[in-house]
């Protein structure tokens, strides 16, 4: 007994040690570029927020073979079902193969409600419909609509197109059932954050030219990562090391929702995966020039990108696709886009995407409402809610998306 014992407790000791080093390991090589700007709402919240990051990181259980990063990862952002509320009647249900909850206010409503369906974020890899609950709930009661939930498939398991096929044949569902669901087939909306807005504009784009379904009435798109030719606008390299996003990890979720590999990031980062020819094709849409000067005071240098590797394009050429990079949509998809709604952060990666789409929106006449979150940091969304770490700012934006539909 004393022998195992003594072993139990030699074997404890290599454990702790072993997870220690990977610890100190993990934060020397995830989070030395970590920049929280003073600007940011509740910097303090963030730092604590971020402590929770590198406390669970699921790298350190990588390397200790217990399980995958991205297993890990999306346990702990999957988040749980809550319990039943009062003002809504919640049900799960299925449209066609698609997962979905209904979130539908429980007061009786003189006419037919609006619909928004929603497309939940986390990089295409991660979160849930239950992560997103109180965002969805909060939506339902507040522009008294009722909201659908999607829950999507996840990469790299599935990569593109399956996501986007998933939101695009359950809105479809949905659009062909309305009187089911006392939703008023005029008065339908996309919405999304991060990767779900994403989601929203492919979905928005392309049942633009459809004759056969309801026109979409409105898409909202809460900071959506729209492109991935160039990683070195004036946001990527401003908050580049700001959570809950960095910019590394951008690419990495796109290169996982494209391929479900990462082994050319640094080659995406550089910009060495797309064609001179074609760089210059986007350029119109996707360029610094496009961006207003104020946003460009904080730190940013014109990037020039590394010499094209024809190999590493090979790989990724649908990233040029616009049901994966809508900002890359031709003028005449652009066009017949429905009123839409953009909410960016100042302190996000992905803030010039939303400014870049924007921008596209209105040069080819399409009703854009923009709202700047000026101490907002990428994710903040999410965040609603969660009591102690809940931030101002979040509800600020929800307010505003809730005002939007209730305008509509």
């Amino acid at each position: 007994m004393a022998f195992f014992y003594i072993l139990s407790v030699i074997l404890l000791v290599i454990f702790t040690a072993s997870f220690i080093t990977a610890i100190r390991t993990t934060i020397q090589s995830d989070y030395s570029n970590v920049s929280i700007p003073p600007g940011v709402n509740h910097p303090g919240k963030l730092r604590i927020v971020l402590a929770f990051m590198i406390s669970t990181s699921g790298k350190i259980l990588e390397k200790m073979g217990v399980c995958t990063k991205i297993a890990f990862t999306r346990y702990m952002r999957s988040g749980r079902k809550l319990g039943p509320d009062p003002q809504l009647a919640l049900v799960d249900a299925r449209f066609g193969r698609v997962p979905v909850r209904l979130y539908r206010p429980r007061a009786p409503s003189a006419g037919l409600r609006p619909g928004a369906i929603f497309f939940h974020g986390g990089g295409w890899l991660y979160c849930s419909i239950d992560s997103h609950e109180k965002i969805c709930r909060y939506i339902a009661k507040e522009s008294e609509s009722v909201v659908v939930s999607v829950g999507y498939r996840l990469a790299p398991e599935h990569k593109y197109p399956a996501a986007y096929e998933d939101c695009l044949n359950a809105t479809i569902h949905f659009m062909r059932n309305t009187e089911h669901y006392g939703v008023d087939p005029a008065r339908i909306s996309v919405c999304g954050d991060s990767a779900g807005g994403n989601l929203a504009a492919a979905v928005s784009q392309t049942l633009a030219g459809r004759s056969d379904l309801p026109k979409l009435r409105a898409q909202i798109l809460i900071y959506p990562g729209l492109q991935a030719l160039d990683f070195n606008l004036p946001s990527y390299q401003q908050n580049r090391g700001v959570p809950l996003l960095f910019r590394e990890r951008a690419a990495f979720f796109a290169l996982q929702y494209l391929n479900g590999d990462a082994s050319h990031m640094q080659e995406v980062l550089e910009g060495s995966h797309i064609p001179p020819d074609m760089r210059m094709k986007y350029r119109k849409w996707v360029s610094p020039d496009n961006i207003p000067e104020k946003f460009k005071v904080r730190g940013y240098k014109p990037h020039k990108p590394h010499e094209f590797k024809a190999e590493v394009y090979e790989t990724m050429k649908r990233f040029c696709e616009p049901n994966l990079c809508p900002l890359l949509a031709e003028d005449a998809v652009i066009q017949q886009l429905p009123e839409s709604f953009i909410l960016t952060c100042e302190y996000d990666v992905l803030r010039d995407d939303g400014l870049l789409y924007k921008k596209r929106l209105e040069d080819n006449g399409v009703r854009v409402t923009w709202y700047h979150l000026e101490d907002g940091f990428h994710g903040i969304m999410s965040l609603y809610g969660y009591r102690v770490l809940k931030f101002r700012s979040a509800k600020r934006g929800l307010d505003r998306i809730v005002k939007f539909l209730k305008g509509l």
